[in-house]
């Protein structure tokens, strides 16, 4: 039996290594009546394990090898790279820029195909080969299916947030890549305009 390594420990669910697999497997809530639990994450595992495969048609994302509502679990291929979060800022700015626009342009393509990915930080991205060759998104554990405009926005708002926390020195130039990229989408002028409107919103609250 291959050894389990925990690689993560959520409130949601546990990330462990099995040799060249990842299995993200949902931990119990012990607020929660057992029955309930028990079909809470039961659904979650299975609609995440849907939108991961439909997302893997679009967009690099872990192969799901496996998806076992019994256990709770998703059972993926281990994408070996480094964490965006990590490593962005190590990059001199030019290809910062480049790695901005390359992710602008696969979330373009996962809202073209109306997925939401629902927690869009660089931590939630795997960068892949020495020059960043491509960036893989996991955990959508909070995504779902959307035509929304309102989502997208707030998707990409998600995302602009992250970056002002984490990569504060170039963050907005770092934006406008990502908005540069995400232009192809056939949405990008009404998800674009309907961000705006949700930043007024956060600005609004921030001054209550």
């Amino acid at each position: 039996m291959t050894q389990e390594k925990v690689l993560q420990q959520g409130a949601e669910a546990v990330i462990l290594l099995s040799g060249d697999s990842v299995i993200k497997r949902r931990v119990r809530k012990r607020y929660r009546l057992p029955e309930i639990d028990e079909e809470i994450r039961k659904l979650r595992t299975r609609s995440e394990g849907k939108l991961l495969a439909k997302a893997g048609k679009e967009i690099p994302v872990p192969r799901v090898k496996e998806v076992d509502e019994t256990k709770k679990e998703i059972v993926m291929d281990f994408i070996q790279g480094e964490k965006l979060s990590d490593f962005l800022d190590s990059f001199p700015l030019e290809k910062q820029e480049e790695i901005c626009m390359k992710v602008g342009q696969e979330i373009a393509r996962l809202h073209d195909s109306d997925m939401i990915h629902g927690d869009l930080t660089t931590s939630n991205m795997i960068l892949v080969g020495k020059k960043g060759a491509k960036v893989f998104f996991i955990d959508f554990g909070l995504g779902f299916h959307s035509h929304k405009i309102e989502d997208k926005a707030v998707d990409l708002h998600l995302l602009k947030e992250a970056l002002e926390a984490r990569h504060f020195r170039h963050w907005q130039v770092l934006f406008e890549k990502v908005k540069k990229g995400y232009a192809g989408s056939k949405n990008a002028p009404a998800v674009l305009e309907q961000l705006k409107k949700v930043e007024a919103r956060g600005r609004y609250k921030e001054s209550y």
